[in-house]
């Protein structure tokens, strides 16, 4: 998705704000989804938009790019997500210097003790530190600014089949205005936080953009009535998809 296109998606956004100002958060909610993988920005560039770990293969490489128009250092960090702060991979190189227009190679090498019997997640984030910085004139200060790339990262067990539509796994249940929703399936779902309950315009927001296998979360609900909600499910590799409508269990 180019900057343009998404610069004129949020200008088509605010101007149909008058539709209504849920509309508006779903749109948003699902932009933000999309973007955050996908954004151009400058600086260090990765080829893609998640790090597929295949237990498999034992590791995974990411070609990363200095767009920038001088010298950098790419710093490469992993970041657990706070559910789940199992040390399960190395990066090498961890710090390298990169030239203008040059590309470094990542590796991401798992590390674990038992077989992965479900997908797990985990972030990483590329930032470049540029080296060649003008220095400041004295009585000037100077702000050097870095832009980071936040990825997230998956890793799949060996033997698990690719599912490309893991939200339709989803079980949703609705009792008291509380809205649940159990991941049973091995698979990391991404998702919109924002739900609508259907028939009727009830709403739900879940805490974060993903369901964790044999994990449920649980959300204030209104639409005590609703047989079915509407998710905006996001593939693997964060490309939103057309909404999806799952049956609500009694």
């Amino acid at each position: 998705m180019s900057t343009i296109t998404v610069s004129s998606f949020i200008r088509a956004l605010i101007m149909n704000f008058s539709n209504g100002a849920r509309r508006l958060k779903c749109c948003l909610g699902t932009l933000l989804l999309l973007v955050c993988g996908h954004a151009l920005a400058d600086g260090m560039v990765p080829d893609t938009s998640v790090v597929i770990v295949n237990e498999a293969d034992g590791e995974a490489s990411v070609s990363v790019t200095n767009t920038d128009a001088s010298l950098a250092l790419l710093h490469v960090t992993l970041e657990d997500i706070p559910e789940d702060t199992e040390p399960l991979l190395f990066v090498t190189p961890p710090l390298a210097r990169v030239e203008t227009g040059k590309s470094q190679l990542v590796r991401f090498i798992l590390q674990t003790s038992t077989p992965l019997t479900t997908q797990r997640l985990k972030r990483v984030i590329f930032e470049g530190m540029p080296q060649d910085r003008v220095a400041a004139q004295a009585g000037h200060a100077r702000v050097g600014v870095t832009v980071r790339q936040n990825l997230p990262v998956i890793l799949h067990p060996k033997g698990l089949p690719p599912n490309r539509t893991p939200w339709t796994g989803l079980d949703w249940s609705l009792k008291n205005d509380q809205l649940s929703v159990h991941n049973p399936s091995p698979y990391v779902v991404r998702l919109a936080q924002e739900l609508s309950l259907l028939p009727g315009n009830g709403a739900a927001l879940l805490p974060r953009t993903y369901v964790l296998p044999g994990e449920t979360l649980t959300v204030p609900a209104g639409g005590a009535a609703a047989t079915q909600v509407r998710i905006q499910p996001a593939t693997v590799y964060g490309f939103a998809v057309p909404p999806y409508e799952a049956p609500i269990k009694s």
